[in-house]
């Protein structure tokens, strides 16, 4: 299949957007009607640009109200029709789009429609052109691909075909076995979206809540099976409406665009365990087994408060760089590097954003071929400069330009820390932290569907719905990805994704004091978090303090022993529950620029403290007006 995008997916102008849509790898492109209209040239001026783009005109659409029209007003209809192939000639397009009439005028019954599209189709022939007819999910008499078919097989025109669209057909949740019965050569394109699940009305929903191929709930599964069998191998158009993507860059937004066509192939190729026309070759998704270390960029001046606190949250250095100024910490299965070099890419980042987290390396079962995924995806790997017998550990840029590390057990890059670090003789006593249990990326709202979108196409994951979280300056909304948790090589990856629209909320101000996206928190597991707390306290780690309130609350709507409320009221842990066991957590207060740890002990379930969210939000908004000191 061939991958193509419409112009309204992206923002700018019409020159910027075939700009983008080009620098993005695409070959086709769909002009949105509107675009052409507010392009001060002539057709054929934007057909001299595509051409020069090496991008091909699909056509420009819609064509709206056509058939079933009365008949007064049916001649000066296909007198629209003849100005229409007269702007796809002077554009270079042959597809004349039709979508379903939305007019209160149009007329049922399909013996009038079929007629309609018999003339149009001989009209169309004349001028060597073809129709396309796209049944709009909120049509007036046609809103099911399987009418819009009908009325094509009825017409019986060799140029006249059905344009079937995802949105559509999922959104009304039409069954997809009668699509895979339509002949290919009747399929005149395909248009892909996917989307939220949201109680809304298909035009409402349409247009403001479409987003990429993986972005959204939709069976885009289904669909591509009953499309496979028939055999198509034409256009597969990306046609997406979201006020998002309207805030956003042109490039990402269409550069994610063709990545999100090529996973989408990808999966449906792996799916059916055959080619599938168009799909890239690529090493299939594979799992994250754990996260093998965090990597903090910090200055000189500021390390000795970082390696502090991490000593009286249990961790003891266990290696220095054999040639930079970076140390290794370690406690049970965490690995947290600290870099203060002098040069190269942390200390770059720390200039930039302060001290920060600038890297996750994931250990996954073939780095290599993690990076070949990569590659296929339209992701450009990271080089950087590589010291006297320091391994070459494959990477690629992630959010707010930190790094993602592939490593891996079967090759040198599972003895990186041996390679890279002298060790250290100091003894790791520790309070009880096991591993990383998950990591929260802050970023900004628009990004979020990016994001989301690498991390779904680049390893074998699990979304959970979105959440909206309440924050006394705002919404905050909150997307989880999971990866490998059910894998026996490590704990996996739990990912969990944070923006606002709102410019007052926590993560708002995280952004702005770190200067762009990046690791808001770390969540460590521990085994028996009142203890492990104790301990911490004990240290003198300043943990966030809870409202009395909330331990009243949960005395009345919980059957806790009263002495185990108690002993989290006086600690500061929190708790929650779901249908697979029972959450207790714990946070320290934020750092300087907004980052803070979180402690948590999991007994079987399966959420991050959703109903706790609040709360904590709360607790930490008490502290916003109040500058964090560094830990002493």
């Amino acid at each position: 299949m061939i991958p193509s995008i419409a112009t309204v997916c992206v923002a700018g102008t019409l020159v910027e957007k075939l700009e983008a849509i080009a620098a993005a790898g695409f070959p086709m492109v769909e002009i949105f009607e509107n675009d052409l209209i507010a392009f001060p040239g002539s057709p054929a001026e934007v057909r001299r640009i595509c051409a020069d783009l090496g991008l091909a005109i699909i056509t420009c659409q819609p064509f709206r109200d056509f058939e079933g029209m009365p008949e007064a007003r049916r001649q000066r209809t296909f007198d629209r029709a003849e100005r229409k192939f007269d702007l796809l000639q002077e554009l270079g397009s042959d597809l004349l789009f039709v979508c379903s009439n939305v007019s209160p005028e149009a007329l049922g019954g399909m013996d009038r429609q079929v007629q309609d599209f018999v003339e149009l189709g001989e009209r169309a022939a004349q001028r060597g052109l073809r129709v396309g007819y796209e049944a709009l999910s909120w049509g007036r008499h046609v809103f099911d691909y399987r009418d819009a078919w009908e009325i094509v097989r009825r017409a019986d025109r060799p140029n006249v075909g059905v344009v079937l669209d995802s949105f559509h057909i999922l959104a009304r949740g039409l069954e997809l076995a009668s699509m895979g019965r339509i002949p290919r050569e009747k399929i005149a394109m395909v248009q892909m979206a996917d989307a939220p699940l949201l109680q809304l009305d298909p035009l409402s929903w349409s247009r403001h809540w479409r987003c990429l191929p993986g972005q959204g709930d939709l069976d885009l599964s289904g669909f591509m099976d009953a499309l496979v069998s028939t055999g198509y191998d034409g256009v597969l158009s990306l046609e997406i409406f979201n006020d998002r993507f309207r805030a956003g860059s042109a490039r990402s937004v269409a550069l994610d665009g063709h990545r999100s066509l090529i996973w989408l192939l990808d999966e449906t190729a792996r799916r059916h365990r055959r080619p599938v026309p168009g799909a890239v070759p690529m090493p299939p998704p594979g799992p994250v087994e754990a996260v093998e270390f965090i990597e903090f960029a910090v200055s000189e001046t500021a390390r000795p408060s970082l390696e502090h606190l991490l000593a009286a949250l249990g961790f003891a250095q266990a290696g220095r760089h054999r040639s930079k100024d970076v140390t290794l910490w370690s406690q049970g299965d965490i690995r947290i590097v600290l870099n203060s070099d002098a040069e190269g890419f942390a200390h770059s980042y720390q200039i930039t954003h302060g001290t920060s987290v600038c890297a996750l390396a994931l250990r996954v079962p073939d780095a290599r071929a993690a990076i070949e995924r990569t590659r296929a995806l339209r992701d450009v790997p990271y080089a950087g400069a590589i010291g006297p017998g320091e391994l070459d550990i494959p990477a690629v840029r992630g959010v707010g330009g930190s790094l993602v590390y592939f490593l891996d057990r079967a090759s040198a890059l599972g003895r990186w820390s041996l390679v890279d670090f002298e060790p250290s003789l100091n003894a790791v006593q520790g309070v009880g932290l096991l591993h990383v249990d998950h990591v929260a990326q802050t970023m900004q709202y628009e990004e979020m569907l990016t994001w989301l979108l690498f991390y779904s196409s680049l390893f074998d994951t699990r979304k959970t719905p979105s959440q909206a979280v309440m924050d006394p300056g705002g919404v905050v909304q909150s997307q989880v990805v999971e990866s490998g948790l059910d894998s026996t090589a490590g704990q996996g990856l739990r990912l969990i994704l944070n923006g606002s629209q709102s410019h007052r909320t926590l993560s708002a101000r995280f952004i702005h004091e770190a200067f762009g996206s990046g690791v808001q928190h770390v969540a460590f597991a521990a085994s028996d978090i009142v203890a492990t707390v104790g301990r911490l306290r004990a240290a003198g780690v300043p943990l966030l303090t809870i409202p009395e309130n909330y331990y009243d609350d949960l005395e009345a709507r919980t059957d806790l022993p009263p002495e185990e409320i108690a002993r989290m009221r006086a600690l500061g842990i929190l708790y929650d529950r779901d249908g697979a066991g029972e959450f207790r957590q714990a946070y320290t207060v934020p750092l300087e620029g907004g980052l803070f740890f979180e402690i948590v002990q999991r007994d079987g379930y399966e959420g991050y403290g959703a109903a706790n969210a609040g709360i904590r939000l709360a607790a930490q908004a008490r502290l916003q007006q109040m500058e964090a000191a560094p830990f002493e």
